[in-house]
């Protein structure tokens, strides 16, 4: 287990890795960042995915890490790319992105009516908006876009309530499940996320303080539309 300042990273004794992101602005203080599980080296990876029902971040981090070293590996319904590649956008369309993932700003402004992101900011600035208000707006928007992060924070719940009447509705980002069942009782559309290909480089960065832009040659972005086909045979049973 590697626990960065950028992000977290979870390495299976099968060479699978995932990684997910670390909320170090909301690290207590102290010498120690993680207070639960000693040691986290060759435990069970069942040990590390009830962390992900924890209220602590870095915990919550640690086992969705793990989860997607678990899921996020290459099978034949993934698809390769980037999530503008698959995702269906119309000239009149609202769009509401909750994280800013800014290398898509440009191009979603250029194939939208209007493009507003929720970020952890205290006052709006140009396309940006205060996180609060994300709740607010996304009712209004024909797109959703939802970093996977919110899965850590345990804000991804409201978000997609607000959601819900969208017509594409995207969970997106490095800490993305891929895994449709567990979106079994909301409107997802569509998941966006990485395979991590080399572990050792993924770590290495993790280790460094580096994030997405620096361990992208060494994952693989990939797509997983039309989730809620996938998704019926669990809907309704609750989550």
């Amino acid at each position: 287990v590697r626990i960065g300042l950028g992000y977290t990273a979870v390495l299976l004794e099968d060479n699978r890795a995932g990684v997910a992101f670390t909320f170090r602005q909301e690290v207590g203080g102290g010498c120690s960042v993680f207070h639960g599980l000693r040691p986290l080296s060759a435990r069970p990876a069942s040990d590390l995915l009830h962390l992900l029902e924890s209220t602590d971040l870095i915990e919550a981090a640690v086992g969705l890490a793990c989860a997607n070293a678990l899921v996020n590996q290459q099978n034949e319904k993934l698809q390769d790319g980037d999530i503008l590649e698959r995702l269906e956008l119309k000239s009149d369309d609202h769009v509401g992105m909750v994280g800013h993932f800014g290398p898509l700003v440009d191009a979603l402004q250029q194939r939208a009516r209007s493009l507003t992101v929720f970020e952890r900011i205290k006052e709006p600035h140009g396309y940006l908006r205060p996180a609060e208000e994300a709740e607010d707006w996304l009712p209004r928007c024909q797109v959703g876009l939802i970093t996977g992060t919110s899965i850590i924070n345990r804000t991804i719940d409201p978000l997609l309530d607000a959601a819900k009447h969208c017509r594409e509705v995207v969970i997106l980002g490095a800490s993305t499940p891929m895994l449709p069942e567990a979106f079994s009782t909301a409107k997802v559309t569509l998941l966006s996320g990485v395979i991590v290909k080399s572990p050792g480089e993924v770590l290495r960065v993790v280790s460094e303080g580096g994030g997405m832009r620096l361990f992208r040659p060494y994952i693989q972005k990939v797509n997983l539309s039309n989730i809620m086909d996938y998704q019926s045979p669990l809907r309704g049973s609750g989550r």
